[in-house]
């Protein structure tokens, strides 16, 4: 619909799709054939650790790390992540949200393979 609205500046998320037992899950075979399409892949790697159900959605943090490397060694062109300074506390996705301590060894991390895939 953007596209066909005329505005060329799209980009496609991946971030994981129900698939019963109250996980997301994602097939990294998605990554490129989105790419196919034309326009950059954004990875949402706290999303797709989602356990959704219940009151409140919930999930597993220690997941998103694991799924945004793979993701990047899939080939995505950029990554989603939720932080907070206290995940626990978080008023929403709580149990999703990454440290904001993590980020900075996580991307450097994320770097480094997107380097030896590119």
């Amino acid at each position: 619909k953007a596209v066909d609205a005329g505005n060329r500046n799209v980009l496609v998320t991946e971030r994981g799709v129900s698939f019963g037992y109250n996980n997301l899950v994602t097939d990294f075979r998605a990554l490129p054939i989105m790419r196919a399409f034309g326009y950059p892949v954004i990875f949402d790697a706290t999303h797709s650790v989602q356990m959704p159900g219940g009151k409140v959605t919930g999930g597993d943090r220690r997941m998103a790390p694991v799924l945004a490397r793979a993701a990047v060694a899939a080939g995505c062109d950029g990554i989603f992540l939720e932080a907070h300074p206290n995940p626990d506390r978080a008023k929403s996705d709580a149990a999703n949200q990454l440290p904001l301590r993590a980020i900075k060894p996580l991307l450097e991390t994320l770097r480094e393979i997107h380097e030896v895939v590119s």
